[in-house]
């Protein structure tokens, strides 16, 4: 078989989704695999603009994004929309298609909106006979992710199924298969030994601080307000906070910039504070870790959380001093820590990849 995976490199979970399913591929198949992004096909200043536009957005403007995020959701905005998003798209996705009729793939897997438009009107319009399988990265679903010509959808949870067939899925279109995440996630480890090789004490309350990809927030605000707990934080991008963070005098403070070890510093922690990104909710939700939310950008995370609230996972809408209240509480209670872990497993996937792979098997 010949497969074709489609992400768009203007926010990381996308591409992580992607890769996962790539590498679960890889593993378990002899089939021919390609991982491509969509940006790739389109003008350079097209691919720039999306990709700093999106950034800005949501780093400075994120109350713009909300509103944008919203509107264009909105049931008799959703006809206007479709047409201005498909009319941009051909003109700046004729590269994709040329590549795409070349190519003839028998399956095509899109982890982002943008593709799954252009995808679904080549398959109308039989330019393509590929099945195409849209994974949704988020634990809602805005419309936008919505094309005629998508044979499948993989999606997070129960809750997001019944969101697509409210707008117009047919149930057997879709598949509760979860986010999928590398399976480094899922691996059970030893906690002490995994401490000890990140030198960190074994006895110390654990918090894991992760800014998400654009490293943005009251972070240093938050690390001088967990000052007693040990503390581990990745910076991301953020070349500032990562040098003015290296910078503080504060005992059991350990600080990343960009890791490709997340999921050791996930199975070293307790609980992780964090942006709330569709990837980064199931790569702790696999990894059995508590969570409290800071920072939503307005739209699509602020929607995570209210998805999560209903499995009784995750805590939002703290203030700084609210956050360390609620962290004594679980360093005072391992009864009501281990709450939290269990309550992860409600929502945990970690055989994703694996159902989306039988998915491409069917």
């Amino acid at each position: 078989m010949k497969i074709l995976i489609i992400h768009a490199s203007a926010g990381a979970g996308h591409t992580k989704a992607a890769e996962a399913v790539l590498n679960g591929i890889k593993e378990t198949t002899d089939w021919q695999v390609t991982l491509v992004d969509i940006l790739d096909f389109t003008y350079p200043f097209y691919k720039k603009l999306y990709q700093k536009g999106y950034a800005v957005l949501v780093s400075r403007f994120s109350w713009l994004w909300g509103i944008f995020f919203e509107l264009t959701d909105v049931v008799w905005l959703r006809g206007i929309v479709r047409i201005i998003r498909r009319m941009i798209n051909h003109m700046n996705t004729r590269g994709l298609i040329r590549y795409l009729e070349k190519e003839k793939f028998d399956d095509v897997i899109s982890t982002h909106f943008f593709s799954n438009e252009v995808l679904g009107y080549l398959k109308r319009n039989r330019m393509i006979n590929a099945r195409i399988v849209s994974i949704v990265t988020d634990f809602d679903v805005h419309s936008i992710w919505l094309a005629e010509g998508i044979d499948q959808y993989a999606v997070a949870s129960d809750f997001t199924k019944e969101r697509l067939v409210q707008l117009g899925v047919a149930g057997e279109k879709i598949k509760v298969s979860g986010i999928p995440v590398d399976r480094k996630f899922c691996v059970k480890r030893d906690r002490n030994a995994l401490r000890d090789a990140l030198g960190l004490r074994r006895d110390l309350f654990t918090v894991l601080v992760a800014t998400g990809s654009f490293g943005i927030g009251p972070i240093e605000e938050i690390i001088t307000a967990l000052n007693g707990f040990q503390i581990l934080v990745v910076c991301g991008h953020n070349q500032h906070l990562f040098k003015s963070l290296s910078q503080k005098k504060q005992e059991f403070l350990k600080v990343n910039g960009l890791v490709n070890n997340m999921d050791e510093l996930m199975a070293a922690a307790d609980v992780m504070i964090t942006k709330p990104g569709g990837l980064s909710i199931s790569e702790a939700l696999v990894s059995h870790l508590p969570l409290i939310f800071f920072n939503a950008i307005p739209g699509q995370e602020t929607h995570n959380i209210e998805v999560l609230k209903k499995y009784s996972i995750g805590l939002s809408r703290c203030s700084i001093v609210q956050m360390v209240q609620e962290l004594k509480k679980f360093q005072a209670s391992p009864e009501l820590l281990s709450a939290a872990q269990n309550n992860t497993q409600r929502l945990a996937r970690p055989n994703a990849v694996s159902e989306i792979i039988a998915l491409i098997h069917g």
